[in-house]
């Protein structure tokens, strides 16, 4: 079956576990390639960009491209807007948003 087809089928769907309410898509993340030929998901990938970003000079935080540069340096192959996208979906501004002036 095609990701896209599980996808919209668990759209809006919820499970109810010890650990609390989870949507269906929690159990489904997606994989990113990375040099090495493996696969890392994405919940790897995000925790990789939030500590780039913790790590980031506040003055000059990074922009997608370069936390792009900085994952491919790692091995981490990904493109600028999946970046963004993730960036967003954990709630961490741009980084023109993200400069601090003093």
């Amino acid at each position: 079956m095609h990701e896209s087809t599980v996808s919209r089928v668990t759209t809006n769907k919820y499970v109810h576990t010890p650990q609390g309410i989870y949507e269906l898509k929690f159990f489904f993340n997606s994989g990113i390639s990375s040099s090495s030929g493996d696969d890392l998901a994405s919940q790897a990938v995000k925790s990789k960009i939030k500590e780039l970003v913790d790590a980031e000079d506040a003055k000059r935080p990074h922009s997608d491209q370069k936390i792009v540069e900085l994952l491919k340096k790692g091995g981490i192959n990904i493109a600028r807007r999946t970046v963004a996208k993730y960036r967003e979906q954990m709630g961490i501004l741009s980084s023109s948003q993200r400069k601090q002036v003093f």
